[in-house]
């Protein structure tokens, strides 16, 4: 008899543990593990607006009827911390999919962890070389920066046409900055123009004196900048302090209106390749421009729409799941509705912030439309805009 109700129990905590509890009526959770705290939460704390704005407007409707609920872990600016925060998500929380981390660095730490267990991961900010190659279980909505980084040099040479001398700078300790700065080199040698310095500096560096300095000795009429926002936005105030009047080209890590606060007027006239406008002409994207003026009265920046759309590709590849098992997710096994929404992202297309995007079968987002941004300060170098440039 003690058996019989032993297999019961255990019977009953393996039912609880791997379905959802549809008489309840709970949600469907996704992970969002992104940077809270550090100086990455520059960017973490706009993919956290964008993550809700999603939330919020997806259910209306929700997966069929059913609601999503967004749970948060905070991943800080390190391996460790996006380690933790991914097995919390996983392995506590129980959640259908995570969007996140932030950074490259991150994702090359804390993927292999949700692949190996097959829980999809959706990046929205992970643009370095070779985050695809992880798993079958990653895929992101962030394009890589060899389509993106190399406009800003093409719209560079559209404003100055005598620009010769290229200058170029990149957080060596930064996954996505190396990466970055690889595709950099490569459009500076495919238009012709010469490299004539090459600086090296830390995302936790304060001074960019050495760096500064050199870049004026080289007399460079260019200086391309990878790096994330702090580290970025302080080595341009500095260049500028000490006099450099040339063209900067910023890289992905300036895509972020809380740069302006760092570099402020310096800011002023940095060129920045972007993978969202925030005048793209469909019914996504206004309905979330709508909501984050609603917010904020603003624009929304690239990386609350890259969140927005993250969220927005898990809800419906939810639906896409419960048509092709013609069963509620919440009557389905965890493990098999995580494997059935990997597929499911996988297939169709996508009307996003983005635009029309798609994901092939590495995961790699299909985005056809892109832009470079100029930012404009206000006279005080406080308020601060990105200009779409023609």
């Amino acid at each position: 008899m003690k058996q019989l109700v032993f297999f019961f129990v255990f019977f009953l905590i393996v039912c609880i543990s791997t379905t959802y509890a549809e008489k309840t009526g709970d949600p469907i959770p996704i992970g969002i593990g992104v940077a809270q705290t550090s100086n990455v939460a520059l960017f973490g704390q706009e993919q956290i607006i964008g993550a809700k704005i999603a939330e919020k407007l997806f259910n209306a409707t929700g997966v069929n009827g059913t609601k999503i609920r967004l749970v948060y872990q905070d991943t800080g600016g390190d391996e460790a911390g996006t380690i933790n925060a991914f097995q919390n998500l996983i392995n506590q929380e129980k959640v259908v999919a995570i969007v996140g981390p932030t950074l490259s660095q991150q994702a090359f730490s804390a993927d292999p962890i949700a692949n190996r267990l097959k829980v999809p991961v959706i990046a929205p900010s992970n643009t370095a070389k070779g985050i695809l190659h992880i798993g079958e279980y990653i895929g992101r909505v962030s394009a890589p920066v060899s389509r993106v980084a190399p406009n800003a040099i093409k719209q560079a040479l559209k404003q100055d046409s005598k620009i010769k001398r290229v200058a170029v700078l990149y957080a060596q300790n930064d996954a996505y900055s190396v990466s970055e700065t690889g595709t950099f080199q490569e459009a500076v040698k495919s238009h012709n123009l010469m490299l004539v310095s090459l600086q090296k500096f830390m995302t936790t560096d304060t001074d960019f004196t050495t760096q500064a300095t050199a870049v004026l000795s080289a007399n460079v009429d260019m200086v391309i900048i990878s790096g994330l926002a702090a580290d970025g936005g302080n080595l341009v105030k500095q260049l500028r302090q000490l006099g450099f009047k040339g063209t900067i080209v910023g890289g992905n890590g300036f895509n972020t209106a809380n740069v302006f606060p760092v570099c402020g007027k310096s800011c002023d006239g940095i060129l920045v390749a972007q993978a969202y406008s925030p005048e793209a002409n469909n019914p996504t994207n206004k309905a979330f421009v709508a909501e984050y003026h609603n917010l904020y009265k603003k624009d929304p920046p690239q990386f609350s729409a890259q969140a927005y759309t993250a969220v927005q590709v898990i809800a419906e590849a939810l639906r896409k799941v419960e048509s092709v098992k013609k069963k509620k997710i919440t009557q389905l096994e965890l493990q098999v509705v995580r494997e059935e929404l990997n597929k499911a992202i996988r297939t169709g297309s996508y009307i996003t912030p983005l635009g029309e995007i798609s994901l092939d079968r590495t995961g790699e987002i299909n985005q056809k439309m892109f832009y470079v941004s100029r930012i404009k300060m206000d006279a005080a170098g406080k308020v601060g805009n990105f200009v779409i440039m023609k």
